[in-house]
């Protein structure tokens, strides 16, 4: 039987410094965490059926985590695998301006952080 392995770890961070919005936060850091991994190292290593051998795990911690909204959160993730997404409470909040043109409800900026973790299945080496 074949069985899991990790093969990344990433961390990254992403910030809504206008709107408020949980899920806009843990979208940039998804993306922030991604920026830095290469695939093409699985591609070249293994041989490999994305869709079959390779499982992406998300941890993202937020202040608001009952209003990130996971599917987008999961669509911002570019590759054709399964996709484990778990909000938690965590991140940060903190002062910043209130806009009213650009959204704000109040002055608060969220700050989302999220730890990825790529798995590939098989007998690699």
């Amino acid at each position: 039987m074949n069985e899991w392995k990790r093969y990344v770890i990433e961390i990254g961070m992403g910030i809504d410094q206008h709107g408020q919005d949980s899920t806009k936060a843990a979208i940039k850091a998804v993306k922030d965490a991604i920026s830095r991994v290469c695939t093409v190292g699985l591609l070249e290593l293994f041989e490999l059926d994305f869709e079959r051998d390779v499982r992406v795990e998300v941890i993202i911690g937020g202040p608001y985590p009952e209003k990130v909204d996971v599917e987008k959160v999961r669509k911002a993730i570019p590759l054709k695998c399964e996709k484990v997404i778990n909000v938690v409470n965590g991140g940060l909040k903190g002062p910043g301006i209130a806009l009213e043109e650009f959204g704000d409800k109040t002055n608060e900026m969220l700050i989302a952080v999220a730890f990825i973790t790529i798995y590939v299945r098989g007998e690699h080496k």
